[in-house]
């Protein structure tokens, strides 16, 4: 161990528990942060390690310092302490490492140290309890005033002075928040159409919070999908409070319904009811102010997709399964044992997943992972003498068929769900990938029929009789049936989807009376074929000529503008989640309006105008 010059600083002689301690390295020459063992700090954590501008001594480059860090948990209260090793004070210094896979022998090793008391003498520490909100802000400085005090004490007043208390935390959010709000309605005054898509869900204080999010486009094909608005319902959630929501977002916006293209919900009955939904009412007010204007509505389309997967019979798949997860998870001592067992004979995977339905890709998830460790789990319960019914099934060849072919199937469905997720993504690129599934669907149920199981790698393993594969076959078309019922808002524009997205291929006589002339002009020019085979499909239409191409212009930009699914709002709900949890439950609506509207905005603040606007800098805490 050698020591640096520096005097430790002092530290409490309370008595701490005995916590285990995590390592991390640290290079200076390099500047990166890694784990050792199978500790895995979370971002914040790691922003916290470095903002510390960690100081290397003369004499001390080319070496791997070590930071410790212990995650404590009490039943009094929530403590995150950072133990910083002494890479201030007194430096532990290693032999060079090299960046391949640390053994077996060594994580256990790592795993099984131990805080003792007295590490107290050669550590320094920053506690943090539980705050109110917005106060993370204060334990960074208090770590950086604890680094500096050691490294270069002779700058800690200009940290101390730096002002990061909760109120000045609030007020620079908020100021950021709004200047994003002023960019969005700065564009918003040139959408030549804009859609919306809405959704609604209750925080953790019962608070209906309804996400608005706006995606316009301007004549010169500039399209801005941002959050528009965040209504918070502290009553009543019916068609009509939701009606009122969005009117009073889009008056406040300045946003007039003769521009609205398309609305997108997650078909609720109070968004989507046939005489008081949101999207009825708007549709009525539409036609009372515009006559002759008409708005689409659509149904998430990954939502549908979770629709038509939950409409396949695999009940008796699934519910065995489901059983024996929650037999090895939900009692410890199964749970410890079973973790354990698969540690002991190298198993390829650690542990069971949890099945939730309200999550997209999670059945799949759960019986892929239950087929990988199947022979594991039955030997398990055979050692432990337990019966379930997983074991038993295990047993009967026609039931692991079907468990091979509800494998097969829903990973091809999660591969579906995961390419209809995203932001930013255009209706008529998530309806091809939707309509291609549908073929692979036909597809499959032929083979299936052939007894070809090409494209079904674990069922191929398996012996299938004729009247399995018939049984497959079936249910793989019934499913293709419920894809195309359930679709149907978006098979009504096909065509539309067609012609954007291949407008020298499409026919002309199909295409609206005011595009066919525009049609004819752009088909016969083959330059503009080759710049369309060369460019984005937005770009292509953005360099059309203004006043030749008008009418096929204007058709672009409502069809690029049209929201496909909410997959935006439900990503924000996770976000808000976090940010309002049961541990900062009285964070207000207005505050998480603006901290939802930075994260998840596309637009980049206008810094130099904010700090012109402070008329004094440092406002009285």
């Amino acid at each position: 161990m050698n020591r640096a010059a520096a005097t430790p600083r002092p530290t409490s002689a309370r008595a701490y528990p005995q916590l285990p301690i995590h390592w991390l390295t640290f290079r200076p020459e390099v500047g990166k942060l890694r784990p050792e063992g199978r500790m895995r700090p979370s971002n914040g954590i790691h922003a916290a390690l470095q903002i510390l501008d960690i100081k290397c001594p003369k004499g001390f480059y080319n070496q791997y310092f070590k930071i410790g860090i212990v995650l404590a948990d009490s039943r009094e209260r929530r403590r995150w302490t950072f133990y910083f090793s002494t890479a201030f004070t007194i430096f532990q210094t290693l032999p060079k490492m090299s960046d391949s896979k640390p053994s077996k022998k060594r994580k256990i090793e790592d795993e099984c140290r131990v805080f003792n008391k007295e590490w107290t003498e050669r550590y320094f520490f920053t506690d943090v309890g539980v705050k109110a909100s917005f106060a993370e802000a204060e334990f960074i400085k208090d770590c950086m005033v604890d680094a500096v005090s050691v490294v270069c004490p002779e700058v800690i007043s200009k940290v101390e002075a730096i002002s990061l208390s909760r109120r000045t935390i609030v007020r620079r959010i908020d100021a950021i928040a709004m200047n994003i709000q002023d960019q969005v309605l700065t564009a918003s005054v040139s959408f030549q159409w804009f859609s919306i898509a809405l959704d609604e869900s209750n925080d953790i204080q019962d608070t209906a919070q309804v996400l608005i999010y706006i995606r316009g486009i301007d004549e010169n094909f500039e399209i801005t999908e941002e959050l528009l608005s965040m209504e918070s319902l502290k009553d009543t959630v019916t068609g009509k409070d939701l009606y009122n929501s969005v009117i009073n977002s889009l008056i406040r916006s300045r946003l007039s319904l003769d521009k609205l293209a398309s609305i997108t919900t997650d078909g609720a009955p109070s968004l989507i009811g046939k005489h008081c939904g949101l999207v009825t009412l708007m549709n009525d007010k539409i036609k009372e102010d515009f006559p002759s204007h008409s708005v689409l509505s659509f149904h998430c389309i990954i939502h549908q997709e979770s629709l038509c997967r939950s409409s396949f019979k695999l009940k008796h798949v699934m519910d065995p399964v489901v059983r024996t997860v929650n037999l090895i998870r939900a009692r410890g001592l199964n749970h410890r044992q079973f973790r354990s067992f698969l540690e002991d004979i190298e198993a390829d995977f650690t542990d069971v997943l949890y099945h939730t339905n309200i999550r997209w890709i999670s059945m799949g998830k759960v019986l892929k992972r239950m087929w990988d460790v199947k022979e594991e789990v039955v030997l398990f319960f055979n050692m432990k003498d337990i019966s379930c019914d997983f074991s038993r099934e295990m047993e009967c060849d026609e039931w692991v068929c079907d468990f091979a072919f509800a494998v097969d199937i829903m990973q091809k469905l999660n591969e579906l769900n995961r390419k209809l997720q995203g932001k930013g993504l255009f209706a008529q690129e998530l309806y091809v990938e939707v309509k291609a599934f549908q073929l692979k669907l036909q597809l499959f149920s032929k083979q299936l029929k052939e007894q070809n199981f090409v494209h079904f790698p674990l069922l191929k393993t398996r012996t299938v009789t004729q009247a399995l594969s018939d049984k497959y076959s079936y249910q793989l078309t019934a499913l293709r049936d419920e894809f195309i019922r359930r679709f149907a808002d978006f098979k009504a524009i096909e065509g539309q989807f067609d012609l954007l997205s291949s407008p020298f291929a499409c026919d002309v006589e199909t295409a609206a009376e005011e595009l066919q002339v525009e049609l004819i002009d752009l088909q016969a020019d083959n330059s503009l074929k080759r710049l369309f085979e060369n460019k984005p499909l937005v770009e292509f239409y953005a360099s059309l000529h203004s006043e030749k191409f008008i009418n096929l212009k204007n058709f672009a930009r409502k069809m690029f503008v049209i929201f496909a699914s909410t997959y935006i709002c439900e990503q924000t709900f996770s976000i808000l989640k976090v940010n309002k949890s049961k541990n900062r439950s009285l964070l207000t609506d207005s505050n998480l309006q603006s901290v939802l509207r930075i994260s998840t905005s596309n637009l980049t603040p206008n810094f130099n105008k904010l700090v012109n606007d402070c008329s004094q800098l440092h406002h009285s805490h």
